[in-house]
């Protein structure tokens, strides 16, 4: 509904679970219909945007922005607070009459753990800390120690095995999952260390994955089932505007529950009744905005995202406003966004809050906007059985301690400052308790009330563990945030030839720009993305270097299925982790077709035994660029003109399908001669890594690209772009349409 819709004057209600919701809030019908009525005649004080309301006199009044923003505090929020309060409580109830909501969801018991899921992190697999590459196996303990240590840990994981090196060849979102190391039956493991733990687990459906390999089922039936075989407890459905109910649906068949989180706004307000959780991309505007979801049902966990923000603390702070969860994003796509010491002891201290009281925080009579004594300062109430808790953002960027909150007050009611771990002892003045409260600049408190003549049980440790953390300021922590150093994995220079061994070209020694660009899709150009080479102090986007380069050899083409064939033959070589290893070849040999072909479904161990075995590597980037570049900068080996004819056909099938031979197409050679540079296979050539991530350069992009999505891995055909593969094991990381070349050191 928009600002200017209408309340209904007939005050219709239908019977049974749409007529829950008003008894639930305890909002007398007749009120309700008053309400209703009052509010027929003229616009609503408040706006809808997306998935937040506007709080008291926060409407748009015509100003000009600039205006607004310089006339803002002279807005009388306390005034304009009751007439607000009014209409959000009859557009609520007018609302979910309208959606029919049923509230059934919410109370199904194996479902409840979602009202107390207020910390959740969104992991890549390929996190280091997760999965340790060396001994190959998930390190579960080590990564929610991890978390505990820096912010108080996480009750939910989301585990990402997909998206950003989606569409480097054919397998779709659950081939992905399968293909993670120990399959299935590992990740099974690995979903029960975190159940151990008491966290739980969900991974991502992805709607936009429609031309990869067709898994012969409904997506929601192939998610629903592959969640259920390992033990997962929900989806969350990427780039979607609310899951449909045919998930829920393929759940149900499965016998195993899903809970289910959308990234974006829900499209219909409807689905709020099987959508449970959901993620809060959120205005960080000065006056906190309420949730929408939260308001229509206060047990909805909402988890206040901002993938890029480095400092976090508008997101804590409107979470912790509307009592709603956190969206702890630090590893996203492998860019590492750790959050600032300041911002992990803000998170840690109000999660602490939330574990303690679960029961406040989704109170059905839960009031945001509550009036406070001071402007910038703003306060939400969560009333329960006995006691009420009120929480409270400082948005000014100064401390302010005195005359915070006034609250009706009776006798035998006693005050709690949570955030400090203290007793209050506030005045009473005429029936009010006015609350003394020191508020850090961009500062938190929380406020307890309770009836009693003793501390209650189970508040108490609270109070001493917040007690113990407010000895330290937050301010005292650091706010500044720096990007994650990465290094290159060294590559150990070969045996030196004279001439170009058979089936490589000599490239002279010789001075070029070495100039490429990242073409991962998101990130724009932050510190800390893409790469870091060794002369470079930080890891970005786009790189330059003048170079001067001694000679080496490289070969004319990529390794070709019968190369590999005759190393393994000569080797004996098998990996550790032979899953997907070579696994277009038929009874341990490539097809007779395919026998000149690339040979893929290779990890970069595969290929670095290879090029070791032949005395050869895998070539520098620069040393790959500089052999399909030449001198001149070109985009493209031939020229500055990208040639179709130059290059295989490209493939868009939902199965891949056999790669061509190599050396069809010699005009398309480098300047020195070099073939299948570019649009043929992708090829392994750095390996980069950091405390959490792993990663490989990929150059020349490939014949093949999925169809039908911006969201697949990009393709960099040009030679100044590079694609940046994330590293996890040697069975994910296989692919249909990524090969190798070596190099060999010249001299």
């Amino acid at each position: 509904m928009s600002a200017g819709e209408k309340s209904d004057p007939k005050c219709m209600w239908r019977r049974g679970a749409a007529s829950r919701p008003a008894r639930r809030w305890g909002i007398p019908l007749l009120a309700l219909c008053a309400l209703q009525f009052a509010h027929a005649a003229e616009p609503l004080p408040f706006a809808v945007r997306e998935s937040q309301l506007t709080g008291p006199a926060q409407m748009d009044l015509g100003e000009v922005d600039w205006l607004a923003r310089l006339n803002n505090w002279k807005r009388d929020t306390a005034g304009a607070r009751p007439s607000w309060l009014a209409a959000m409580q009859a557009w609520r109830a007018q609302h979910l009459a309208a959606i029919a909501y049923d509230d059934a969801q919410y109370r199904r018991p194996e479902l409840q753990w979602t009202q107390k899921n207020f910390i959740q992190t969104q992991a890549m697999v390929e996190d280091r800390y997760l999965y340790d590459p060396v001994t190959r196996r998930y390190t579960v303990q080590r990564f929610l120690d991890d978390l505990k240590r820096r912010y108080g840990g996480i009750d939910s994981v989301l585990l990402w095995p997909l998206y950003p090196n989606m569409g480097i060849d054919h397998r779709n979102q659950w081939d992905l999952l399968r293909d993670m190391p120990g399959g299935t039956d590992a990740v099974r493991q690995m979903v029960r260390d975190f159940h151990d733990q008491g966290v739980r687990v969900l991974f991502p459906t992805l709607p936009w994955d429609a031309g990869s390999r067709d898994p012969g089922l409904a997506p929601p039936d192939a998610t629903a089932r592959l969640m259920a075989e390992i033990g997962a407890d929900g989806i969350n459905g990427d780039t979607m505007n609310g899951l449909p109910q045919s998930y829920a649906d393929a759940a149900a068949r499965t016998g195993h529950p899903l809970v289910l989180e959308p990234e974006l706004s829900f499209k219909d307000d409807a689905m709020l009744a099987t959508n449970l959780h959901s993620w809060a991309y959120w205005d960080g505007s000065f006056v906190p905005l309420v949730s929408k979801w939260k308001w229509l049902e206060p047990r909805h966990m909402a988890h206040v995202s901002d993938r890029w923000a480095t400092d976090r603390s508008n997101t804590f702070q409107a979470a912790f406003f509307n009592g709603v969860g956190v969206q702890s994003w630090e590893n996203v796509w492998g860019w590492w966004n750790q959050m600032t010491p300041r911002d992990g002891e803000a998170l840690r201290r109000i999660s602490t809050i939330y574990r303690a009281v679960p029961a406040l925080l989704v109170s059905a009579q839960w009031t945001p906007h509550v009036p406070t004594l001071h402007y910038g300062i703003y306060a939400s109430r969560f009333p329960g059985a006995g006691r009420s808790l009120w929480t409270l953002v400082n948005r000014n960027e100064f401390q302010v301690k005195e005359g915070i909150l006034k609250l009706e007050h009776r006798a035998g009611q006693r005050y709690l400052d949570l955030w400090n771990g203290r007793e209050l002892q506030p005045r009473i003045e005429d029936g009010q308790a006015v609350i003394d409260l020191p508020l850090e600049a961009r500062g938190y408190g929380a406020v307890l009330q309770f009836e009693g003549a003793a501390i209650p049980s189970d508040l108490a440790p609270l109070l001493e563990t917040m007690r113990d953390l407010a000895r330290t300021p937050l301010q005292a922590y650091s706010a500044d945030w720096t990007f994650l150093p990465q290094k290159i994995v060294p590559i150990a220079a070969t045996a030196r030839a004279a001439g170009a061994p058979a089936g490589m070209v000599s490239v002279p020694a010789g001075s070029f720009d070495f100039r490429v660009t990242g073409i991962e899709i998101e990130g724009e150009n932050r510190p800390g993305m893409d790469v870091q080479y060794p002369w470079e102090d930080s890891p970005r986007r786009g790189h330059f270097r003048h170079m001067r380069l001694d000679a080496f050899h490289i070969d004319r083409y990529p390794v070709s299925n019968l190369d590999f064939k005759r190393f393994i033959d000569s080797a004996g070589y098998r990996p550790a982790d032979a899953h997907n290893f070579l696994r277009h070849w038929q009874g341990g040999a490539p097809r007779p077709a395919e026998a000149n072909s690339p040979v893929t479904w290779v990890s970069i161990e595969d290929a670095r035994a290879y090029c070791r075995a032949a005395g050869k590597r895998l070539p520098h980037e620069w040393e790959w660029q500089y052999a399909a570049q030449g001198t001149d900068g070109r985009l493209y080996p031939w020229g500055n003109e990208w040639d179709a004819a130059l290059v295989p056909a490209p493939s868009s099938a939902r199965e891949l399908p056999p790669l061509p031979p190599v050396g069809q197409h010699p005009k398309g050679a480098s300047p020195f001669g070099v073939e299948d540079m570019v649009a043929t296979v992708w090829q392994w050539t750095e390996e980069f890594e950091d405390e959490h991530t792993r990663a490989a350069i990929l150059r020349g992009g490939s014949f093949y690209q999925p169809a039908g999505s911006h969201w697949y891995f990009p393709q960099a055909r040009k030679l100044t772009e590079h694609g940046k593969y994330l590293l996890m094991a040697p069975s994910k990381d296989r692919a249909g349409a990524l090969g190798f070349r070596c190099t060999q050191d010249a001299g």
